[in-house]
């Protein structure tokens, strides 16, 4: 949901963590409410995490060459470029069911998600949720499970950011860097997973 906000629009900031006892009384906004702060939670776990730091460091140093004459920031595309190469090797190792993950999005309760939307100080909510039908019916996740989308998908990103971010040839070059960055985690990238599932059940 943090997420999808804030995909759906940029300008959009909310806290509902701020005003809990709002969503208490009802199950379903409590239980929206608690997956919203579970992916705070895991984020900052993440982020802070060595694990983090070392392969945003490692890959930003692969990338470097790619990012020659670029505006794109190349810490920035590290980080994103982790996260995307991470859903890349849960999907490619058949440990995300994509199909699964998308059928759950259709199901949820848009009555609820709604509420809890106007409840946040979302008054319309139409765009949100025309960005999450728009979401679900592209499966654009399918992409992820090759590389070189993985690449374009990077371009896509900055370019909400960046006017003209990425020539061919340098999405050529960043295509083979992530390639070999892959290669370099994928005998222990499950390891973060790991770590962020014992921290999560720690602070319970």
């Amino acid at each position: 949901m943090p997420d999808f906000i804030k995909n759906a629009h940029k300008d959009y900031n909310l806290y509902p963590l701020k005003i809990k006892h709002l969503f208490e009384s009802d199950p379903l906004q409590a239980s929206i409410l608690a997956g919203w702060k579970r992916h705070i939670a895991v984020d900052q776990i993440f982020h802070s995490s060595g694990f983090f730091q070392l392969h945003t460091n490692a890959l930003k140093q692969l990338i470097l060459p790619a990012c020659e004459n670029s505006p794109v920031k190349p810490f920035f595309l590290a980080h994103i470029g982790l996260e995307l190469i991470l859903d890349h090797l849960l999907v490619s190792d058949g440990l995300v069911n994509i199909n699964t993950f998308y059928e759950q999005l259709g199901h949820a309760n848009k009555k609820a998600l709604n509420s809890f939307l106007h409840t946040s100080s979302l008054e319309d909510t139409d765009v949100f949720f025309k960005f999450l039908s728009s979401f679900i019916s592209s499966r654009y996740l399918f992409s992820y499970q090759k590389m070189e989308n993985i690449a374009y998908a990077l371009n896509r990103i900055c370019m909400r950011l960046w006017n003209n971010p990425f020539t061919e040839a340098q999405l050529e070059a960043l295509t083979t860097q992530l390639e070999q960055f892959k290669n370099n985690i994928k005998n222990d990238y499950l390891s973060i997973f790991n770590d962020i599932e014992k921290s999560i059940s720690n602070s319970r």
